[in-house]
């Protein structure tokens, strides 16, 4: 028989992926209904630099949140579900900016989805070719955007999995079936709690 601790989990999981979910089409739906008639300059490398930086205070402060949360994996999920398109749709805005200002940064002209395209795919390292960057400037972009990828890939997914052990931790929860560990369900513990 499924308890009711069973069901709580279900819908607390059901409800932050919706709020995931959620988050993640706000993101893209204001990244389609922004007036982008700015034209790319300085202020628009120093703009995408602040919110690389704001989503590094984003990461932290979740980080934060995730280690204080009941369910941190749950938190993790949604941190991610935040700063990913948030970083993403930063350097879509970018590509398009320098697109409409410099008509041939690119091998061809981009629109919004283009530009967002061509950024999930430097992000993701699967470079279709379709699109590339030709000036200096662009490419000096698209590298930056490569560096931080690893290093948003890397040390940025490294501190979320430890945000949640360290959650899991503070709430005296250990990992799934760790032997004879209180509060991991294991033979000789206690059983799991509730939450």
């Amino acid at each position: 028989m499924v308890g009711r601790g069973f069901w709580r989990r279900h819908r607390e999981a059901l409800r932050s992926a919706l709020r995931s979910l959620l988050t993640s089409a706000v993101l893209v739906t204001l990244y389609y209904l922004l007036p982008l008639d700015k034209s790319f300059s300085p202020k628009t490398v120093f703009t995408l630099v602040s919110g690389i930086a704001a989503v590094g205070v984003l990461l932290s402060w979740q980080i934060r949140e995730i280690t204080r949360a009941r369910r941190p994996e749950l938190r993790a999920m949604e941190a991610l579900a935040t700063s990913a398109p948030l970083y993403l749709l930063l350097f879509a805005i970018v590509y398009y900016l320098m697109e409409r200002s410099a008509p041939s940064s690119f091998s061809e002209a981009l629109t919004r989805t283009d530009a967002l395209y061509f950024t999930v795919t430097v992000f993701s390292t699967v470079g279709f070719g379709d699109i590339t960057a030709r000036s200096e400037t662009a490419r000096a972009l698209v590298t930056g955007q490569m560096a931080v990828n690893v290093l948003l890939i890397g040390v940025a997914a490294r501190l979320l999995v430890s945000a949640v052990q360290q959650g899991r931790l503070q709430q005296g929860a250990s990992p799934p079936g760790a032997p004879g560990v209180p509060g991991s369900g294991a033979p000789g513990g206690a059983p799991p709690s509730e939450d």
